[in-house]
């Protein structure tokens, strides 16, 4: 069965769940709009969405440097009562996301804090791409929208694969925390160092470096 951008959004209004997570619901559920929902309850996104909108002013500023000192970064992430902030759950979380962020190198938490003039640079020069791939122009658009998506996917904190499961997203990793103790969750700011960052230096892959260091 065909998934409608309009149950998509009735799905949404419904259960207060994200686009994608709807459309996956619909997808498993055929179609059925009462069982996509069932879908969402189990998993806990639906609840999780709910709670998203309430005050998160706890939690906990987390550190994390990687094993030979050439990666730190700084994260803090709220939650809703110092109760939750210290238990060995939240913390364990925190800390993945610091160590997420030491591996992948996010420029921003979520797509809506990406500069105008930044999503447009990058546009033009998708587009330019395109055009030199000998693509036609009319469905240059659609390729530079599909490649924008990877873009934020990039750069995005929430929309990056978690490093130790690349199967769900950041996003979808916070969700399963909300859904699993009950309160809200955010991410609120980071700042990630990296030892001679701006200097001409030998090139590493990070992400096989950090996750060395946690397996």
């Amino acid at each position: 069965m065909e998934i409608t951008a309009s149950m998509v959004k009735e799905l949404r209004e419904k259960t207060g769940a994200g686009m994608m997570e709807c459309k996956k619901a619909l997808q498993e559920a055929n179609g059925d709009m009462n069982k996509a929902a069932d879908v969402l309850r189990e998993k806990g996104i639906a609840s999780a969405a709910k709670k998203s909108g309430r005050i998160a002013a706890e939690g906990l500023v987390e550190s994390y440097i990687h094993g030979n000192g050439r990666i730190g970064v700084l994260v803090e992430v709220n939650c809703e009562t110092d109760f939750v902030a210290k238990t060995d759950d939240f913390k364990k979380f925190v800390r993945d996301v610091a160590m997420h962020i030491a591996a992948t190198n996010p420029q921003y938490i979520r797509r809506e804090e990406v500069a105008a003039e930044v999503l447009e640079h990058e546009k033009e020069i998708l587009k330019q791409q395109a055009l030199n791939e000998g693509k036609p122009e009319k469905i240059v658009e659609k390729m530079v929208e599909g490649r924008v998506d990877k873009f934020y996917k990039e750069i995005c904190l929430l929309e990056q694969p978690f490093v130790k499961d690349p199967d769900k997203t950041i996003d979808q990793l916070v969700k399963e925390h909300i859904a699993k103790i009950g309160e809200n969750i955010n991410i609120r700011r980071f700042v990630r160092f990296e030892l001679g960052e701006g200097l001409e230096k030998r090139q590493d892959n990070f992400v096989e470096e950090v996750m060395s260091q946690v397996k």
